[in-house]
């Protein structure tokens, strides 16, 4: 499955990019938006689009989305690599607050990959 710059509503990172999907009351999301950004501005070419789940029902149905923060990690193609889990693990489909090392930690194996 791959996403692209339109679904996101912002470019893609040229070596990958970090989607969070967040609700506007989500506590989670804030604490999760702050890691993420921390982490893109670290890692060169990695872009963090965040995305208003509400707004955005389409995606969050075709990509099953059940609750927020839920986040993406795409390749530089746009394909979804990892979602994040916030117990830190990497599975492939989780939500809540990931943590730090575990964003970089799933970076670098799409990276590399």
């Amino acid at each position: 499955m791959a996403l692209t710059a339109e679904d996101i509503g912002s470019p893609l990172g040229e070596r990958a990019t970090l989607v969070q999907f967040s609700t506007a009351f989500c506590q989670p999301c804030r604490a999760t938006r702050r890691v993420l950004t921390e982490v893109a501005t670290m890692v060169e070419g990695v872009a963090h689009a965040e995305i208003d789940a509400e707004s955005r029902l389409d995606l969050v149905r075709r990509l099953d989305i059940m609750r927020t923060p839920t986040v993406f990690v795409l390749d530089a193609h746009g394909r979804v690599v990892f979602v994040l889990d916030a117990h830190g693990r990497v599975p492939r489909r989780a939500s809540g607050q990931p943590r730090k090392a575990d964003v970089i930690a799933a970076l670098g194996h799409t990276i590399d990959s």
